[in-house]
C-alpha cells in the first residue's frame, strides 16, 4: 500500500483531535463534573454503545472498576453490552431497540448516569435508553459525531453532548477514545486529587 494513504489516516486524525479539543474541552469538563458529582453521592456510571461503540463502553466501564492510571478503590461503572443472554433475550422477545433501555429501566436510578455513544446520534436502541434514563432522573452524557443526530435533540439543558466535529465514523471513534481517558483522568483527580501526570 502507498505510504501516502497510511500518513493521510494519521494527519488527519491528529488535525481532528486538536480542532477537536478546542471546541470541547470545556464541555469534556462539564461532563467530569457531572460524573465525579454521581459518583461521590454514591451513584453508578452505565454505559452503552453499538460495535466499536460498544468496545468503547467497556472500555470506559473496565477503567473505571479496575484503574486507568493509579491505583484507587474501584468506581461504579457498568457496560449494558456485556450479558449476551440479556441482550438475545431482549433483542428477541421485544426488539433490538430495548436491549439497552431494558436494563436502564431494571438498573438505573435517579441520580444515575448514562455514559452513551453513538457516532451518528441516531442508534434507535441508544435514543430509547436515553429516554428511559431521562424518565428515571438519570442525566445524560452522549458521545457523538455527523451534527449528533436525533440524539442532540432530545438531550436536556442538564446533560452534556460531546459532539466530534467529524462525519467519518472511524476518526469520529478516534476522537471519542481521546475523550474516554480524559473522563477517566478527570474522575481520577477530581476524587483522589492530583497526579504526577499531566
Amino acid at each position: 500500500m502507498n505510504t501516502q494513504r497510511i500518513l493521510a489516516h494519521f494527519h488527519e486524525s491528529a488535525e481532528l483531535k486538536m480542532h477537536a479539543a478546542d471546541i470541547l474541552a470545556p464541555a469534556i469538563s462539564d461532563a467530569i463534573d457531572l460524573l465525579f458529582m454521581a459518583l461521590s453521592n454514591g451513584n453508578k456510571i452505565l454505559v452503552c454503545g453499538n460495535g466499536g461503540s460498544a468496545a468503547d463502553s467497556q472500555h470506559f466501564a473496565a477503567e473505571l472498576v479496575g484503574r486507568f492510571e493509579r491505583e484507587r478503590l474501584p468506581l461504579p461503572a457498568m457496560a449494558l453490552t456485556t450479558d449476551s443472554s440479556i441482550l438475545t433475550a431482549v433483542g428477541n422477545d421485544y426488539s433490538y431497540r430495548d436491549i439497552f433501555s431494558k436494563q436502564v429501566q431494571a438498573f438505573g436510578q435517579a441520580g444515575d448516569v448514562l455514559l452513551a455513544f453513538s457516532t451518528s446520534g441516531n442508534s434507535a436502541n441508544i435514543i430509547a435508553a436515553i429516554e428511559v434514563a431521562q424518565e428515571r432522573d438519570m442525566r445524560i452524557v452522549a458521545l457523538t459525531g455527523k451534527g449528533g443526530g436525533e440524539i442532540g435533540k432530545i438531550l436536556s439543558d442538564v446533560d452534556v453532548h460531546l459532539c466530534v466535529p467529524h462525519d467519518r465514523t472511524a476518526r469520529i471513534q478516534e476522537v471519542h477514545l481521546v475523550m474516554i481517558h480524559c473522563l477517566c483522568d478527570g474522575i481520577d483527580v477530581a476524587l483522589f486529587g492530583g497526579s504526577e501526570r499531566a
